[in-house]
């Protein structure tokens, strides 16, 4: 969702181009059920709406749900429900036995918490095709051992594959935002089982521990959450991990090897 409203962090998309290479990221919608986040003034509905056997819209503002009814009034496989992205169980929205497609232009301010949202109902959830802050993107996107890798990094790649599709000039966008904008595609698919990780939330709150000061090393920010030197040592000897090494510098298997350890 993108605004006539600051406080709700819109950037109405309008680039011809951009908006189709978004829709045509999803692929084959014909037979698909389709949750689009923010619709807005609807650039990306209008092109979903003749596509996709189920499409439906999640807006917050209040003014543009009116809006976006009458619009797509004579489209049957088009709903627009007015809620807070945040606050709308996404899997209810997801017939029985199916995955889902989301897309959106995401609000700047919110996008860290909607893509963790995301995550959360992963079962339902088969790839979403999302706009946002390039500098937020390339967090999402970043590898480990590089400066942009941290928390939101390690958290959405436990939960999906992540690509980068191509990046927005301000210039896309009315009003124009002060930033570039890109988008990812997030192809779901949890890593949890693969690396050995039976209890998600707990490797979820490790990880916050672990990445709690950036710049701090493990240990220093594993004995500031209450872990002894001992309970640390004895970890990071079985796990072949320094106890010195910053949590940036750590792939994934080794986060999940530390955790067992631990």
């Amino acid at each position: 969702m993108q605004t006539r409203k600051p406080k709700l962090g819109q950037n109405f998309l309008i680039d011809d181009n951009a908006r189709h290479r978004i829709a045509d990221a999803l692929g084959d919608i014909s037979q698909r059920t389709v949750i689009e986040i923010g619709p807005g003034h609807g650039a990306i509905t209008t092109i979903l709406a003749d596509r996709a056997r189920k499409l439906t819209c999640v807006e917050l503002d209040r003014a543009l749900v009116p809006e976006l009814r009458f619009r797509f009034r004579n489209h049957p496989n088009v709903e627009v429900v007015e809620a807070d992205i945040l606050e709308t169980n996404l899997t209810a929205l997801v017939p029985a036995g199916e995955k889902a497609l989301v897309v959106g232009n995401l609000p700047y301010y919110i996008t860290s918490d909607i893509l963790l949202h995301l995550c959360a109902h992963e079962a339902a959830m088969e790839l979403a095709v999302v706009m946002m802050q390039r500098e937020v993107a390339d967090r999402v996107s970043a590898e480990p051992g590089t400066r942009d890798f941290g928390l939101l990094s390690a958290t959405v790649q436990m939960h999906a594959e992540v690509v980068g599709l191509f990046t927005l000039p301000p210039g896309a966008f009315s009003p124009p935002p002060e930033v570039y904008s890109t988008v990812l595609r997030l192809r779901f698919a949890s890593r949890f089982h693969e690396l050995g990780v039976e209890d998600e939330k707990a490797f979820d709150r490790f990880l916050k521990i672990c990445f709690q000061q950036k710049r701090k090393t493990l240990n220093n920010n594993l004995r500031a959450a209450g872990y002894t030197a001992e309970q640390i040592g004895v970890a990071c000897e079985r796990s072949g991990i320094s106890a010195s090494a910053r949590a940036e510098a750590l792939t994934l298997a080794e986060f999940a090897t530390l955790f067992r350890a631990i």
